[in-house]
């Protein structure tokens, strides 16, 4: 089973949905496909502040939802499923679904995005979904009255934390090193949430429990010393793994494993763009990942006028 399009988005979180709406509203035959719920990490994220134009907020499901409406009004095809390869075929690149379906297309945008590190610490596996999470706007109404740690120094490790307030009893945050990574004014909420206490210079050795987590074993890694803290979940946001495992060394990636590109989203593989937290960059915003899939976009599209004219 074959099909053809001008373009094909593999990703469906904001890079992906912004780059599906430019194409398609440029009249250029776009499909997008998006494994999960379109938004990606977005429509997982509780409350969002900082998108602009919407001055009080916005949840990350709304925001999602608005985004998907908007690219379906100009006729992006937007589909659940996954892709295990792609191929070159001359100048056209082939797709392989993972129900065998290949797609074939003038021009590809990968906006896959990344998946939430692990501590890889015995444990984790086998009480993730049992008191291990990554995620606490899916999983914090769980943990009512319960004390939590939340693992980490970032934005979305404050973010997150603050959000649990919201339910749990006592969150701690637990950090490897004295000082955190966030923006001032996450940290200035987090330090006056009463809720929240902080554990500095400390990181996880083993996650304890039987049929559901008890407790964490933290070492401090100034005094070198080990000690239990008994909470009833942990939330971990120690940063990203990018999404690209599939690409199979078709594109130059960074050590990290994060796809590079030049200033017009390009990849090492003309007509190849890539967009959004899978691309090697420095910030990763839902505002920088929609810019990402408006320029892959308009790079897509010169792309298709320079080497598809006949067609």
């Amino acid at each position: 089973m074959s099909e053809k399009y001008d373009v094909a988005i593999i990703g469906g979180g904001p890079a992906g949905l912004t780059a599906g709406l430019y194409t398609s509203r440029a009249g250029i035959k776009s499909l997008l496909i998006e494994k999960g719920v379109p938004g990606g990490l977005m429509a997982a994220t509780y409350w969002i502040e900082n998108y602009p134009g919407f001055d009080e907020g916005i949840s990350g499901l709304d925001l999602s939802k608005k985004m998907e409406k908007q690219a379906r009004r100009f006729g992006l095809d937007l589909r659940t499923g996954s892709i295990d390869d792609i191929r070159i075929n001359g100048k056209e690149k082939v797709l392989i679904s993972d129900n065998g379906t290949e797609i074939s297309t003038k021009a590809v945008i990968i906006a896959t995005g990344s998946d939430p590190k692990k501590l890889n610490v015995e444990g984790e596996e086998r009480l993730r979904g049992k008191g291990v999470s990554y995620c606490a706007t899916c999983d914090g109404a769980f943990f009512r009255d319960k004390k939590v740690a939340v693992i980490g120094g970032g934005n979305s490790a404050l973010q997150e934390a603050i959000f649990l307030t919201r339910f749990a009893e006592e969150i701690f945050i637990v950090h490897r090193r004295d000082t955190l990574r966030a923006t001032k004014i996450n940290q200035e909420k987090a330090f006056s949430e009463s809720k929240i206490k902080f554990i500095w210079d400390s990181v996880v050795e083993k996650i304890e429990g039987n049929e559901t987590l008890s407790s964490i074993r933290l070492k401090n890694l100034r005094s070198k010393e080990s000690e239990n803290l008994r909470v009833d979940g942990i939330f971990i946001y120690i940063g990203s793994s990018p999404n690209t495992e599939f690409l199979r060394g078709l594109v130059k990636l960074d050590y990290y494993r994060f796809i590079i590109t030049d200033e017009k989203m390009a990849t090492s593989v003309p007509g190849i763009y890539a967009a959004g937290d899978v691309r090697a960059n420095d910030l990763k915003q839902i505002v920088t990942a929609a810019g990402d899939g408006a320029i892959a976009a308009l790079s897509a599209e010169r792309y298709i006028e320079e080497n598809f004219r006949q067609d």
